[in-house]
């Protein structure tokens, strides 16, 4: 977007200052002294960019647009929609969101409106076209960012009248509907799509296909408002460039459905650092994870759209990036492929409810602080790195992450109402790849797998019957597949599939699950490797799966349950199968398990580290194209090859030239 240049900067709020010219005229002065090349603009301006309905005041904007980029400062411009005026929301209550019980909100906070109202579109469409032919082909604007952090449903009249006819172009008859969701369980049978309403805490919330259906529907609602808010500014902006700021471990959007709509996937990363329930690098780890999914959006480099320079402060605790995490965290987010580092936010509000968030210049408006000196450090850095944008990963391991299996697992009833603790199987697999210096990649069951050589399947309890053949066609031609327990239950209406399971998977796997058994918080089970096998005994724990191993064409254990009625049954299997392998996990274990077990899965299927020597315990190492990325998540020093990392500190290698 702006050709060999990492973007840096973030969310900038003028019209908070609009009183203070000198406050305006010191953020430029600042910005270029902290390397600031972008900023985003009008993320919540509707009530200066139109105070009164169909008064509209833009020239504000245009100074501070056109006084940025006249110091080498460019725009990504927002849609305002995220957080509509005091006046809108009062004159037309229909814009505002009916909740669950049926409850419509007050007028309050942000990301409050009504995707389905024709009013609130309406009213949307007039901003953004006056956004769009004052800004749209203006050089200074180099993106558009619609709405902001997504998310959220409405219950409606207008919605659910949509819901209905959304079911009725899916399903396309009520026989039909009531087959897929089983409904004549509990005499749910339905003889009137009238009579569909959506999940409510006072009414219908055991139908579990319906209640898969309207997160389906509420997913798909907000990618159609973002493509009306995409395309009313296209059709007068046509060159025009677009995302969205998504978010961590967001469940409300099926994010990969989305990035389809939008030229750019971007996020917004706020880890709580220094936590006392886990290391440094546990944290870098997590975050890493996040990094890797929003890469795999489109394959390509995305966006950092806010990150926080110091604390935030809607966390439990509002602890500060201690010395060297904010360097940390910003040169991670370029290692696994971002083209940016952007922060929330530039110049901390007086008041209101973010007033005590942390920003690159705070209330003393010093730029001897920390936050802003390290920010300064941080934009030296990406400079010298510009030449990497653009630069993709290696492709080598995929996660399967499907929102809307996530979505049916957590939605069922049993094996294990506790908690099934999807995220935590995630990181599991993720965590042990990363230590290896693997790059992972993060596809749902639409993706095309050509180019990996490793494809983990955890917990996928809907299984599609075309990603089942794609899975096993990737092991014919010499892919190697991992599937976990509790894979393979039900189909895309969350019906149970019928005869043995994991559905579609028996052959490759050369077994079938027989049962499978919940385990308390804290209950486990021992497993112990078969003669000859290195890997390490383990603890089964979360739910323990049983399989029978076929008798034409078995599996190979390599590791046994070792105690309970289910002893010698295997918990670890592989099975030859074409020119490739896939492996069976039928439990979750413990940490040490999963770093031997993908220590030497890396081996056997030739995967790259990043870095060719084994790492001291807490450095993790990352490669983007030639370029190498070493950092030290520890407090204390650790050498790496020739170089000694102080702790936090990040070591970046071009080729066998070392950067900084």
């Amino acid at each position: 977007m702006q050709g060999r240049k990492l973007l840096h900067g973030g969310d900038y709020n003028p019209e908070q200052w609009l009183d203070r010219p000198d406050i305006l005229a010191q953020d430029i002065e600042l910005m270029k002294k902290a390397r600031v090349n972008t900023v985003t603009l009008g993320v919540f301006s509707w009530s200066v960019l139109e105070p009164e309905e169909g008064v509209f005041n833009l020239d504000w904007l245009a100074d501070i647009i056109h006084n940025l980029y006249a110091n080498g400062i460019r725009t990504i411009l927002a849609t305002p929609s995220a957080a509509r005026p005091a006046w809108l929301a009062h004159k037309y209550p229909e814009v505002r969101r009916v909740r669950a019980d049926r409850v419509r909100e007050l007028y309050n906070r942000r990301q409050n409106y009504c995707y389905t109202s024709p009013l609130y579109r309406d009213k949307v469409r007039r901003i953004d076209q006056k956004l769009a032919q004052r800004f749209g082909s203006d050089p200074a604007v180099i993106l558009w960012h619609i709405s902001n952090e997504m998310g959220g449903d409405c219950h409606c009249e207008l919605c659910q009248a949509e819901f209905r006819r959304w079911l009725q172009t899916r399903y396309g008859s009520l026989q039909a509907l009531n087959k897929a969701w089983n409904a004549r369980f509990w005499s749910h049978d339905y003889t009137d799509w009238e009579q569909i309403e959506s999940p409510a805490p006072q009414g219908e919330n055991a139908v579990q296909a319906l209640a898969l259906d309207w997160k389906r529907f509420v997913s798909d609602r907000h990618i159609d408002f973002l493509k009306f808010e995409r395309d009313t500014v296209k059709e007068i902006a046509p060159n025009a460039k677009f995302t969205v700021n998504m978010m961590y471990r967001f469940d409300g959007i099926d994010y990969f459905k989305m990035e389809k709509e939008i030229d750019v996937a971007s996020w917004d990363n706020y880890p709580t650092w220094h936590k006392p329930s886990e290391t440094v690098e546990e944290t870098a780890l997590d975050t890493a994870m996040m990094h890797d999914l929003f890469y795999s959006m489109k394959d390509k480099p995305f966006l950092l759209m806010e990150s926080s320079p110091s604390f935030t402060n809607w966390q439990p605790v509002s602890k500060q990036k201690k010395p060297g995490i904010a360097e940390l965290a910003a040169l991670q987010t370029v290692a696994h492929g971002a083209d940016s580092v952007l922060y929330f936010q530039w110049r901390a509000s007086r008041g209101a409810e973010e007033k005590l968030h942390g920003a690159v210049i705070g209330h003393d408006g010093r730029e001897d602080a920390r936050s802003f000196t390290e920010t300064a450090q941080v934009g030296q850095e990406l400079e010298t790195l510009a030449e990497i944008t653009a630069v993709k990963r290696e492709k080598q391991a995929a996660i399967v992450h499907d929102w809307q299996n996530k979505w049916a697992l957590e939605g069922s009833c049993g094996p294990r109402n506790a908690g099934m603790g999807y995220w935590d199987e995630l990181k599991r697999h993720y965590n042990a790849l990363a230590r290896e210096g693997i790059a992972v990649e993060f596809v749902d069951q639409n993706a095309d797998l050509t180019g990996y050589g490793l494809v983990v399947v955890p917990m996928l309890y809907l299984l599609t019957d075309a990603f089942a053949k794609k899975l096993c066609a990737f092991a014919q031609s010499g892919g190697t597949v991992i599937v976990t327990y509790w894979s393979g239950v039900v189909d895309e209406s969350d019906l149970c599939r019928l005869g043995d399971t994991p559905y579609g998977l028996t052959e490759l796997l050369g077994l079938r699950r027989t049962e499978i058994d919940g385990m308390y918080d804290g209950e486990t089970r021992s497993c112990m490797p078969v003669a000859g096998c290195t890997l390490p005994a383990a603890q089964a724990s979360i739910l323990c799966e049983v399989a029978a191993l076929d008798e034409e064409n078995p599996a190979e254990p390599l590791s046994l349950y070792d105690e309970d009625y289910f002893a010698g049954h295997p918990a670890v299997a592989v099975h030859r199968y074409g020119k490739g392998r896939a492996y069976y996990l039928a439990s979750r274990f413990d940490e040490a398990f999963y770093r031997a077990f993908y220590h030497d899965a890396a081996k056997e299927i030739g995967l790259s580290q990043a870095w060719p020597e084994a790492l001291p315990e807490g450095v993790l190492a990352v490669r983007r194209g030639s370029f190498v990325f070493v950092q030290n998540c520890t407090e204390q020093p650790a050498t790496v090859g020739n170089t000694v990392l102080e702790r936090y500190r990040t070591a970046v290698w071009k080729g066998k030239d070392r950067i900084f």
